[in-house]
């Protein structure tokens, strides 16, 4: 076991270990570390917990201080510069001609180096453009291409549902979500109903994904042969939440309307599947890209 403690430099972002080096760390303080790119401020998500070596990536790096005042004073003159950046970049993309958009910049808190987000439809040539912001700002530059995921929750917005996006406002790493998962839910498979703004599909997809994969283990499936209490029959229709079926019985016409059943008053003849065909597969793809 290790003692750690867990730290976010965004707002929303992932929570990394450090050690805490002795101190005794609440949530929410705000503290000076030392990182992989160097030294840089984050706020305490976790505090002092210890946890199996498993767990941990080794070797921890090490909390230097608790941020003083001026340590404050320079994340606030960090956003100032970061506007400043963002700007003269923008300028420096038009005069270079590429076809990038930029989304944010940040500097690391020690200015050793200053990082520019942009989106772009494919790979974009920008050695020349680094080379000019490097004769402007006199430091590593450093731009990374992201994507339309990672571009939402840099900058927010509300979703369909009149909420601020999951991304930015509690959701620290983006979680797969795939077009089965709408399939199994029941959902129509239409882009517009099962994407978000970000034109991926919608993350609250996986929410309760857990859910109706247990509902559908206890649930005949649409294609299933059932034994009702009235008969033998094939199912048409399957609400997995208020668990009832509509079966079309074997020996009624073939126009008459299907019966309806609770999921605990049939027996499972031979069950159906969830699929999804290769055309559906090859129309909503680009939803599934990260």
């Amino acid at each position: 076991m290790a003692e750690v403690i867990g730290v976010r430099f965004k707002e929303v972002g992932k929570v990394y270990y450090f050690d805490p080096n002795k101190l005794k760390l609440k949530q929410d303080a705000v503290v000076i570390v030392e990182t992989s790119r160097g030294i840089e401020c984050g706020r305490v998500a976790i505090a002092n917990k210890e946890v199996p070596d498993e767990e941990i990536v080794h070797p921890l790096k090490k909390v230097i201080r608790v941020a003083t005042k001026d340590d404050m004073r320079k994340l606030e003159e960090n956003a100032r510069k970061e506007k400043e950046a963002l700007k003269i970049c923008e300028q420096k993309v038009a005069e270079h001609g590429l076809e990038m958009k930029l989304v944010d910049v940040e500097y690391t808190f020690d200015n050793s180096k200053i990082l520019f987000y942009f989106t772009a439809d494919g790979r974009v040539d920008f050695r020349a453009l680094v080379k000019d912001l490097a004769s402007v700002f006199r430091t590593r530059i450093e731009l990374r291409q992201i994507g339309v995921r990672d571009e939402s929750k840099m900058l927010g917005g509300l979703g369909v549902c009149g909420r601020p996006f999951c991304c930015s406002s509690f959701l620290g790493e983006f979680h797969p979500v795939s077009i089965k998962m709408a399939k199994e839910q029941g959902l129509s498979l239409s882009p517009t109903k099962i994407s978000g703004t970000c034109g991926r599909l919608m993350c609250c997809l996986k929410y309760e994904q857990e859910a109706y994969s247990d509902l559908l283990k206890h649930t005949p499936k649409v294609g299933a042969i059932v034994k009702t209490p009235l008969g033998r029959g094939l199912v048409v229709e399957s609400n997995l939440l208020t668990r009832t079926l509509k079966v079309k019985m074997d020996n009624t016409p073939d126009d008459a309307a299907p019966q309806t059943f609770k999921v605990k008053e049939v027996r499972i003849v031979k069950d159906g599947y969830i699929k999804v065909n290769k055309k559906e597969i090859e129309e909503l793809k680009q939803l599934e890209d990260q």
